[in-house]
């Protein structure tokens, strides 16, 4: 019998309530408290400008991103895009993209969480308990919530996401207030310092911390206003997102000193304690135990954030039958996609499982490796989004601003190409290894992915649709 796809899901979510599911994705805290891996690896001192850089660049992306949103009607978000803008086969392969990059980040943040549990319990004086016991613990915790309604997990990453915010704001102003360790400057965003070391692979992990970006447009069929909602919440989103951590990782700059600042991130590298230790030395105990809390709940927001996404990716192909229809079933209670959310759950413990047979650390490897092949999944998923929107207006003439479907994509295009080949070509900076191997692997698992999302789009295109439900040839597009 054939299965038919479940209904579109609906909601009531407002630009806030999308905000909060982008940034909790972002995961302020997470990305401040890992933001002395990439001072360590990379640029030093250089890497608030690092998230500037990447703000603008998405700055740009978005403003052909949200001229174009109002022509895709399909939630699919940038497989969506990329269907509509360089046809089906395209917008199949972004899509498997995707899916990879997005399941590679939720899967490196499960590791960290689960070292950060690992390290409170310790921290209070608790016994010495395996990392992944908590990273099982949190899979089954976000599978449940998946499982819910959105607007469960959106109050949950609400309340988290305010207590993770001021906590960075209390010591952001302690550091301010005291000057840091040698006095307040901008040498961070100078030439010298923002070109020293592997630059591109500095800008390539800073794009890990927008990686909620793309769930303004996954959200829509959820949300109240398509048509102002998005828009309004993606600028919001990258504007929050690029000032935030700019002007968090620059004060945590300035607390150690430019010139001293990635010497001491090498020093704590592998224990991961460098914020909790600048904020003992700047504001006290209290703030650091407080933080030690507050980045495994958002490491836990964030990871719910990621599980929403892949579960509505899956939704979306199902209901293009592009994997199987059952997966874009709907929770008759709920209207959580609840099918898709347990494959997501399932997938997640392979692969811990997997990360447990390799005998990865949790921090230095999993976390940092495979995040960072998320974040060049990342870059190529908007090298293809940007592309989309090019072809997309050139064709179909729908807006005929210049600046809007020309300029600002070509310009974003163009930074992202040269952020992606300069993060690529220096690999084995990231993981300290010159086997050609392990870096090929990390750096070509996207390209991999994507070359899989196109053989299963000639597979599934060649193959005839059932006569009451016919595959559609791309992304519905408004006007076409």
């Amino acid at each position: 019998m054939q299965e038919n796809p479940g209904p579109r899901l609906t909601g009531r979510l407002g630009p806030v309530a999308i905000v909060f599911m982008v940034v909790a994705a972002a995961a302020p805290l997470t990305v401040v408290m890992a933001s002395p891996i990439g001072i360590a690896l990379t640029n030093g001192g250089g890497v608030p400008a690092n998230y500037l850089l990447a703000g603008v660049i998405l700055l740009l992306f978005a403003v052909g991103f949200t001229a174009m949103a109002p022509h895709v009607k399909d939630a699919g978000a940038f497989y969506s895009f990329v269907g509509a803008g360089l046809g089906r086969y395209a917008g199949t392969a972004a899509a498997f993209l995707a899916l990879f990059t997005y399941l590679a980040i939720q899967t490196a943040i499960y590791a960290y969480l689960g070292f950060s549990v690992s390290g409170l319990i310790t921290t209070f004086g608790g016994p010495d308990t395996p990392w992944w016991l908590w990273t099982i613990a949190a899979v089954a915790v976000t599978a449940y919530l998946g499982y819910r309604d959105i607007d469960l997990s959106a109050k949950v990453l609400g309340l988290l996401l305010i207590l993770e915010v001021l906590v960075i704001v209390v010591l952001s102003v302690a550091v301010l207030a005291k000057g840091g360790a040698h006095g307040i400057d901008a040498d961070s965003f100078t030439p010298s310092v923002f070109s020293a070391g592997p630059l591109g692979l500095g800008i390539m992990m800073a794009f890990g911390g927008y990686s909620g970006f793309e769930s303004t447009a996954i959200f829509r069929d959820e949300a109240r206003d398509p048509q102002r909602t998005i828009p309004r919440a993606t600028y919001a989103a990258v504007i929050g997102i690029g000032v935030f951590y700019t002007l968090a990782t620059w004060l945590l700059v300035l607390a150690w000193g430019t010139a001293d600042i990635q010497s001491v991130a090498l020093e704590h590298l592998a224990t991961g304690d460098l914020v909790t230790v600048t904020a003992q030395n700047y504001v006290g105990s209290w703030l650091a135990d407080t933080m030690a809390v507050l980045i495994c709940t958002s490491l836990f927001a964030c990871v719910i954030s990621f599980h929403n996404v892949v579960a509505r990716y899956l939704h979306s192909l199902g209901r293009n039958r592009l994997v199987p229809v059952r997966l874009s079933a709907t929770h008759t209670e709920h209207n959580s996609p609840h099918a898709a959310s347990v494959l997501v759950s399932i997938v997640s413990l392979a692969l811990t499982g997997l990360w447990l047979v390799l005998g990865w650390d949790p921090l230095t490897q999993i976390f940092t490796w495979i995040s960072s092949t998320g974040a060049i999944g990342i870059i190529l998923l908007f090298l293809l989004a940007s592309a989309s929107v090019i072809a997309f207006f050139a064709r179909t003439r729908l807006d005929r601003r210049v600046w809007h479907t020309v300029i600002a994509p070509v310009l974003s295009l163009i930074g992202l190409a040269v952020v992606g080949y300069t993060a690529v070509t220096n690999m084995s900076a990231l993981t300290s290894s010159t086997s050609t191997g392990l870096n090929l692997v990390l750096a070509g698992a996207p390209v991999l992915a994507l070359l899989i999302g196109a053989a299963v789009a000639a597979a599934v295109h060649r193959r005839p649709a059932p006569a009451s439900a016919p595959l559609p040839a791309a992304s519905p597009v408004a006007g076409s």
